[in-house]
């Protein structure tokens, strides 16, 4: 079942008050049970041109603990469609990997390939699309036009007139998609899980592409905690946190690092007083799970 529009919930906290801020999230986790958050935005119109096309089904690409691969794998049992997953790095035991077993409880077939064929192929997606002829081809993170002007609704199901809005940025779609439909005085804030500033290049070029000329926004690279899928223990402390006083809960790739990343910048006057700020919560709780298996259930 969809939730459309998702809520727009506020927080109150003594330090929020302290600095003048309303801080609210936007809750897209809440739009479907496994297909969620931003994923289903990317996905909502590819859906529409997969069935246009009369496609059979679905390839794409991804990581072993990939939000994309588990929501692309639900999208296609849901729809009867068949769906073909690349992925990235050694053949994995499906019983130690919440993720890919969900993706093959859904019929999702997995091909697993090395590091450098996968940068290959996800440099020339024309030899999985050669291999695949009848299935409909989405990239790593679900990033196309399609996905972008799905990404683009969600500001306008704000009803409310805001400041800033702060969104996870990965393969920079969601981030794109905001951007194209953002108001001139909204300032559009990406903090990224990767580490190094090449985002920045990578965010510039998907830009161009889409000829997103909109220049109010600002990357941060400065709370990856060491890289993708990377974390250290105040990271951990503050996800556990965040769900015990404001019961939202919040995963340890994206958004416990962009909530992070905006409570701490409130905390040291990063921010204006007197602002509304938005956090986009762009879902990925299913990696919860997986990353819990590895670290002995640190996260609650």
């Amino acid at each position: 079942m969809v939730r459309l529009p998702t809520p727009t919930q506020e927080i109150t906290h003594p330090l929020l008050a302290q600095k003048g801020i309303r801080l609210f999230i936007k809750r897209d986790d809440l739009i479907h049970s496994q297909i969620m958050g931003n994923k289903w935005r990317k996905l909502k119109y590819n859906l529409a041109a997969i069935k246009a096309k009369e496609c059979s089904g679905i390839v794409t690409m991804g990581g072993a603990y990939s939000n994309h691969i588990a929501a692309t794998a639900a999208l296609a049992k849901e729809n009867n469609l068949q769906s073909v997953g690349i992925i990235r790095g050694e053949e994995l035991d499906e019983s130690s990997n919440p993720t890919l077993k969900f993706a093959t409880n859904s019929g999702m077939k997995l091909r697993f390939v090395g590091r450098s064929e996968y940068r290959e192929l996800r440099s020339n997606p024309e030899l999985i699309k050669n291999q695949f002829e009848k299935l409909y081809f989405l990239p790593e993170g679900g990033t196309n036009e399609l996905a972008i002007k799905g990404c683009e609704e969600i500001i306008p199901e704000i009803d409310f007139d805001f400041n800033v809005l702060v969104t996870s940025i990965g393969t920079g779609g969601t981030f794109a998609g905001i951007l194209k439909s953002a108001k001139k005085h909204h300032q559009i804030v990406g903090i990224s899980s990767l580490k190094g500033d090449f985002i920045h290049d990578e965010v510039g070029k998907l830009l161009f592409k889409h000829q997103i000329n909109n220049q109010n926004f600002q990357i941060i690279s400065d709370y990856h905690f060491g890289g993708y899928g990377k974390t250290q223990p105040d990271l951990i402390d503050f996800i556990n946190w965040f769900k015990e006083n404001f019961e939202v809960s919040i995963d340890p790739i994206y958004t416990g690092k962009t909530f992070f990343a905006v409570w701490d910048m409130i905390k040291h006057n990063k921010f204006e007083n007197n602002l509304k700020i938005v956090i986009l919560h762009t879902g990925g709780l299913q990696g919860i799970e997986g990353f819990n298996r590895k670290n002995e259930n640190i996260i609650q």
